[in-house]
């Protein structure tokens, strides 16, 4: 029997800013004394649980404002400024994982909220409503900036005053230019800012390469993540051999029949050691057929 060629993107797991906010959280944690996390630290359920099974406690909004006398981390995605209120007043150690990209669009678009707020403008950011990264992004606006999610959302700017347009870090590149196309047609005035964070805008282009070299591709991702399935969507425009899991226990004997080549890749939310338990576990399944 011919081996089976069994690859892993490169590309795939944690981006730079989730894989800091982890190292931060697992370095807190061996330190032995209780650590919150404002919420989970990504949106896979087996890395929420081994941190968890570390001693990471997840909080949300409300019980954060209870707290007391603690060690809290805040994550990746980055805190609106009512989060930073009266920690100190309550000794709250703060641990800030916010990533460094999302740390300077936060100030770029506070700055512009000032300039808009002077001259009668408006901050207006390309986003998903709800999404973590946005609440911090729309709070340096004291709540006030427009959120606009698709085309049809445009129709809440004013086109005829002054518009600062900014992205959420991790939206489409294509359907960013696609709004500033549309807006640049129609308004007086108006700035727009490229604050896509390249590292995640470009592992769809990358993922699309990976997974056409292949004959079949396992991609690994939590089942609530966006993020995991954008990028899966893009591996089923390039082969149809391809299949989403969250874990090990997920995968299928019958899909490696008659395949010669398996790629594995991940979302910006799947931890490596994920992956690579996926490789060890096709290899298992390939031994015994």
């Amino acid at each position: 029997m011919s081996k089976v060629e069994i690859a892993i993107d490169p590309d795939s797991g944690f981006c730079f800013g989730v894989k800091n906010a982890v190292t931060k959280a697992t370095a807190a944690l061996s330190e032995g004394e209780p650590l919150y996390s404002l919420g989970a630290m990504v949106h896979n359920p087996l890395e929420v649980n081994r941190l968890a099974e570390m001693g990471l406690k997840v909080i949300d909004n409300k019980q954060f404002a209870m707290l007391h006398n603690a060690r809290v981390l805040f994550r990746a995605h980055g805190e609106p400024p009512t989060s930073y209120a009266n920690i100190k007043e309550r000794n709250i150690q703060l641990i800030d994982a916010t990533c460094p990209v999302v740390l300077r669009l936060q100030q770029s678009i506070k700055q512009a909220y000032q300039e808009m707020s002077a001259c009668g403008g408006q901050v207006v950011i390309f986003g998903k409503k709800g999404h973590a990264e946005v609440v911090g992004l729309i709070g340096q606006t004291d709540g006030n900036a427009i959120l606009v999610e698709t085309e049809a959302d445009l129709q809440k700017i004013d086109m005829t005053r002054p518009i600062e347009f900014f992205s959420q870090t991790t939206k489409d590149i294509g359907q960013f230019m696609q709004l500033v196309k549309i807006i640049g047609q129609n308004a007086k005035q108006f700035n727009w800012h490229d604050t896509i964070c390249r590292q995640v805008a470009n592992r769809g282009p990358h993922l699309k390469e990976f997974a056409a070299k292949h004959e079949l591709v396992v991609f690994v991702g939590g089942h609530d993540s966006s993020n995991a399935k954008a990028l899966f969507g893009m591996c089923r425009q390039v082969n149809e051999k391809s299949y989403f899991i969250e874990n090990i226990n997920e995968l299928r004997p019958e899909w490696f029949a008659g395949v010669s080549s398996v790629g594995i890749s991940g979302a910006t939310s799947t931890p490596s050691w994920l992956i690579v338990n996926v490789k060890e576990q096709i290899e298992t399944i390939l031994a015994l057929r």
